[in-house]
């Protein structure tokens, strides 16, 4: 008699602290709004963040991230005494992509961001081999909010190592204020050297990586833009290629562009681009089921959405295909996921 088979747990959703949720809702819960319709929509329990140890999915950091600059009209999520109109951070790229180097690429997109807002500047710095960029506060009250600084060097370090070419490795992130209690959740986000309580928030590279040309045409700046700047927000998933292909495939969804659409967005040849995978022992199918997989087991436990919709949010054709490829993926029927329902 055979020994009956163990059913392996499903993959785990990837994950981002609720305190970079709180952060991310601190400017309107400061204005004295109520977040929690907003966190519904995104498939949040609103009681549940408040808990220390709570997470969230990628899926649903970057939805509610979405929907609040869409609906408020303001990418700065009422951080700042005037809201950036969605569509700001765009002029800032335009400006930025028709430089010929990342030098004066930051100069293009520091003075536009000084036309928009009054509370703060990005300036240019240098520190002996480092360059980069600072944060210089015009308005305490809008400074004294870490999330703010957290999300600005985010998405400028990205914006400057998307303009040329998809890196620019970061040698040390400054921040001007005490280290936090979930500090220890800054390492994927912030992958280098962290300094606490510094003079300044700062985001330092090589300042050799200053000369290197802007690369990107219009086709990119238009898919670049399609997504912006959520995709320069969302933390990336992983790191190399492997993470590239997912964090834009987490971002398209539920389009589910194929090899050919992601390999374009990834300046690559579709050939090239499945070397690059198979050298880190993936492919592109795997990372496109890891997502799937990671969505379904997200949908299953934290909604009640018929089967045939979730098949059709991933891709497939009818909810006999999708709770195949669930059981393939899991070991498990997809009913025996909901019947492990808890909270988001």
């Amino acid at each position: 008699m055979n020994p009956p088979r163990q059913t392996p747990d499903p993959v785990p959703p990837h994950t981002i602290g609720a305190a970079f949720v709180r952060g991310m809702l601190s400017g309107l819960r400061a204005r004295g709004e109520d977040c929690g319709p907003w966190l519904r929509e995104a498939g949040i329990a609103p009681q549940a963040l408040e808990q220390g140890d709570a997470c969230v999915t990628l899926q649903q950091f970057a939805l509610l991230l979405r929907t609040l600059m869409l609906r408020r009209d303001d990418e700065t999520l009422g951080l700042l005494s005037r809201p950036m109109r969605c569509g700001s951070f765009g002029l800032q790229v335009r400006a930025a992509a028709v430089a010929p180097n990342l030098a004066q690429a930051l100069r293009h997109v520091a003075h536009v961001f000084r036309l928009l807002q009054d509370d703060l500047e990005l300036v240019p710095v240098k520190e002996g081999p480092l360059g980069g960029v600072a944060l210089h506060f015009h308005n305490p009250a809008v400074a004294a909010n870490p999330y703010l600084h957290e999300m600005l060097l985010r998405v400028y370090w990205r914006l400057l190592a998307w303009l040329a070419g998809g890196r620019l490795p970061a040698a040390r992130f400054d921040f001007a204020y005490p280290q936090p209690g979930y500090a220890q959740g800054y390492g994927p986000i912030f992958p280098a050297i962290r300094r606490f309580d510094a003079e300044r928030s700062a985001m330092w590279f090589q300042a050799e990586h200053l000369a290197l040309p802007v690369c990107r045409d219009a086709a990119a700046l238009r898919r670049f833009l399609a997504q912006a700047p959520v995709n320069v927000i969302v933390p990336e998933r992983d790191r190399g290629v492997a993470g590239r292909v997912y964090g834009y495939l987490q971002q398209n969804q539920p389009r589910w562009p194929g090899l050919e659409d992601v390999a374009c967005a990834l300046n690559m040849a579709p050939s090239s681009l499945q070397r690059h995978l198979a050298a880190e022992n993936t492919s592109f199918r795997a990372q496109k089921d890891k997502l799937r997989c990671e969505l379904a087991v997200q949908r299953l436990r934290t909604t009640e959405l018929p089967l045939v919709k979730i098949a059709d949010e991933l891709g497939f054709a009818d909810a006999a295909s999708f709770q195949r490829a669930f059981k393939a993926w899991t070991g498990m029927p997809a009913g025996a996921c909901r019947g492990q329902r808890r909270p988001a």
